[in-house]
């Protein structure tokens, strides 16, 4: 499993952390920028390209962290084949049902209100959950891939 992460200035700091948590895990990550603080970047030059290499293939998953989450999964939902969903804190099991029922593959953070700890823990729990593949989530997922 590859997992690509991007973020812009809001998820810089989030994003970084996140990086060295999933290396210490010995995951294999990509991470595709942006390299250093800009506070004038622009979110959708680092989540477009991440949501393209995970839509091209089925064992990729993304991580994109912003402020809200909410702009970087309207970026990554653009990617044909991508399904981003957004976390703000909270019930993680909103995560575990992304995954279940929706086969997200690219978790959309909000650096504002998850803080690192919580972050972490959701990363894995999207990591680890596995989709249902229920005929009936397989069907609606269809249905938007066409």
């Amino acid at each position: 499993m590859k997992i690509f992460i991007a973020s812009d200035h809001a998820g810089y700091e989030l994003k970084s952390a996140l990086v060295d948590y999933l290396l210490s895990k010995g995951r294999e990550v990509e991470d595709l920028g942006p390299a250093r603080f800009n506070p004038i970047d622009d979110y959708p030059d680092y989540i477009e390209p991440c949501a393209k290499k995970v839509a091209e293939n089925k064992d990729y998953f993304g991580i994109i962290i912003g402020l809200s989450g909410q702009g970087e999964a309207m970026a990554a939902n653009r990617a044909h084949g991508a399904r981003a969903a957004v976390f703000y804190g909270g019930p993680l099991d909103l995560i575990k049902l992304a995954r279940e029922h929706n086969d997200a593959n690219i978790l959309s953070l909000s650096s504002r209100y998850v803080p690192p700890e919580e972050a972490k823990k959701a990363v894995e729990l999207f990591l680890t959950t596995q989709f249902s593949g229920e005929e009936r989530h397989t069907r609606r997922i269809k249905k938007l891939d066409d």
